[in-house]
């Protein structure tokens, strides 16, 4: 079996209610049971990761659609993480990432070039992500 199922196993004995997404390279992963739960609500396709283990999945792009319809759907959902082995609650992952992408708002950001109005609305801007961030808001 794959590291990735035994990771799934493990995850599914402290709690059978929540449904495990693994971040993978650009997607993100449900195996057996969470992919036919996912599936059953929004009719992922159902393809194998093994001759006996079933996966399914949607791009990293999508990921505020459905982290929305999750919510949406009262879905117990946590994130892992594969590159550094973290997992998160959903709101958790999606604060984090938005968090993340602000930073990199900000680090992007040639203060040289700026006028006074461009300064101004990155500003405002800024204040409305953090928020909506700080309220747990998903942006």
């Amino acid at each position: 079996m794959s590291k990735l199922y035994n990771t799934y196993l493990e995850l599914k004995k402290k709690d059978e209610e929540i449904i495990y997404l693994f971040k993978s390279g650009i997607f993100f992963i449900a195996l057996d049971d969470d992919a036919y739960t996912l599936s059953k609500f929004f009719h992922f396709k159902i393809t194998n990761l093994t001759d006996t283990i079933v996966k399914c999945g949607f791009p990293c792009s999508s990921f505020d659609k459905y982290s929305n319809l999750f919510l949406l759907h009262n879905l117990k959902v946590k994130i892992i993480e594969l590159s550094n082995r973290v997992i998160y609650p959903l709101k958790d992952y999606t604060q984090t990432t938005k968090i993340t992408e602000l930073l990199n708002d900000i680090k992007s950001i040639d203060i040289n070039t700026l006028s006074i109005q461009e300064a101004y609305q990155f500003i405002e801007n800024l204040k409305n992500k953090v928020t909506k961030i700080n309220n747990g808001d998903i942006i």
